[in-house]
């Protein structure tokens, strides 16, 4: 009788040193990856027992079955996939796991709490546990379906991507050593930056807040918070800013006179009647259109390479002293006269609904564009002359 049993043992125990891949694709990556020799829905476990990464992106895989005997993983990428499941329970080794762009309701990771990377963006999950992952450092949970994100227990998290979510509110200050945030496009009507003073970058656009006070975070480099409704911006405590982006807001002034690093300005959109950029002597980028702007003085914006301040109220334009500039649109203005002779740089030009009565592009000889309709002047013979 107990050989009998014995006997009966020895399938149960062979098939114990198999793992299931139910999925061909994964087996196939797995055989591509030399732990296993064919397709046969199984694989042998001893082969895996010591992997500790696996890069599965793009790999057409629906089904991860059989990832939980890789016990040893620290590292696992099955972005670019079709999974609509992920079970890591079992993985509790890892620090890294990118899951991006798939189709996940659901994703647990109570279990992995060495996590220190979590890359779930566009899936669809409604929640995200976050309480156990005390080490996260980057979360990247972008373009799901969240409509709350816990981060309290957070405390190491230095990048937050959480953007294109309905998320009506956004809880940063136990964060504090957050440097980078990008939570645009979700539904905020308040976010509270004050207790996040290493924040180099933030990325708050299209939202609905009214205020935004940054006052406290003076690491800030990178700045975007356009298409909210913001009526007034303080960067004045900002001076390491070498980006700021702020059109399409109900802004109706903008000091930028402390800003001396900045190196690109985008505030179209807004109501404004001036701009001082007399301290903005690296700016290379300017996008001020469809303000209210009479007078705007870029001499001392000698670095100037593109220049956008169509639909302003501007009567002159002096660019003698913007020698690099390649790109100009200061349509929709009310311009006279346009004189770009010293611009010779210039490959791109709009300049239409002004009143100019002639425009000499002559020295403009690396000009690939031009549009200048809408004026005083025949703006297809100007073009035939030149080849544009």
């Amino acid at each position: 009788m107990k050989k009998v049993l014995f006997l009966l043992m020895i399938p149960v125990l062979c098939l114990g040193q198999y793992t299931s891949i139910p999925d061909q694709n994964f087996e196939q990556a797995l055989i591509d990856f030399g732990y296993d020799d064919v397709i046969d829905g199984k694989l042998l476990t001893a082969n895996i027992n010591s992997v500790d990464s696996l890069f599965l992106e793009d790999k057409n895989i629906s089904d991860l079955i059989g990832v939980e005997a890789f016990t040893a993983l620290t590292f696992l990428n099955c972005n670019y996939n079709q999974l609509t499941s992920l079970d890591v329970s079992k993985n509790t080794a890892l620090t890294d796991l990118d899951c991006a762009v798939n189709q996940l309701t659901n994703l647990d990771v109570s279990q992995n709490t060495a996590l220190r990377k979590l890359e779930s963006g566009l899936n669809q999950l409604t929640s995200l546990d976050l309480s156990q992952n005390t080490a996260l450092t980057i979360l990247k949970c972008y373009r799901n379906q969240l409509t709350s994100l816990d981060l309290s227990k957070n405390t190491a998290l230095i990048t937050l991507y959480c953007g294109d979510n309905p998320l009506t509110s956004l809880d940063v200050s136990q964060n504090t050593a957050l440097k980078n945030l990008e939570c645009s496009t979700d539904q905020l009507t308040n976010l509270d930056v004050s207790m996040n003073t290493a924040l180099t970058d933030l990325n708050c656009s299209r939202n609905q807040l009214t205020s935004l006070d940054v006052s406290n975070n003076t690491a800030l480099t990178f700045l975007i918070c356009n298409y909210n409704q913001l009526t007034s911006l303080d960067v004045s405590k900002n001076t390491a800013l070498t980006e700021l982006h702020c059109p399409y807001n109900q802004l109706t002034n903008l000091d930028v006179s402390n800003n001396t690093v900045l190196t690109r300005l985008y505030c179209g959109g807004n109501q404004l009647p001036s701009l001082d950029l007399s301290q903005n002597t690296d700016l290379i980028t300017l996008k001020c259109g469809s303000n209210q702007i009479t007078n705007l003085d870029v001499s001392k914006n000698t670095a100037l390479t593109r220049l956008e301040c169509y639909y302003n109220q501007l009567t002159s334009l002096d660019l003698s002293g913007c020698t690099a500039l390649t790109d100009l649109n200061c349509g929709r203005n009310q311009l006279t006269s346009l004189d770009v002779s010293n611009n010779t740089a210039l490959t791109d030009l709009n300049c239409d609904g002004n009143q100019l009565t002639n425009l000499d592009v002559s020295n403009n000889t690396a000009l690939s564009y031009l549009y200048c309709d809408g004026n005083k002047f025949d703006c297809d013979a100007l073009k035939a002359k030149y080849g544009l």
